[in-house]
């Protein structure tokens, strides 16, 4: 899937990095880590979280 395909407010990662780094669509454009917006491409391929993986992650915060 890519970053352009998710909706706003979608959580995702990003292949390759550390399930500890959670990201969620901020705009068409930028994506929020830890509440600091970051640019992303819009065809960047992403993994969208499962309602699961969401409640695991905020529960390890």
């Amino acid at each position: 899937m890519t970053f352009q395909q998710l909706k706003i407010g979608d959580y995702f990662r990003i292949p390759g990095i550390t399930f500890g780094c959670v990201y969620r669509k901020a705009s068409n454009s930028r994506c929020s880590l830890n509440a600091m917006l970051q640019p992303i491409r819009p065809r960047a391929t992403v993994i969208p979280l499962s309602r699961a993986e969401i409640a695991k992650y905020f529960a390890t915060q």
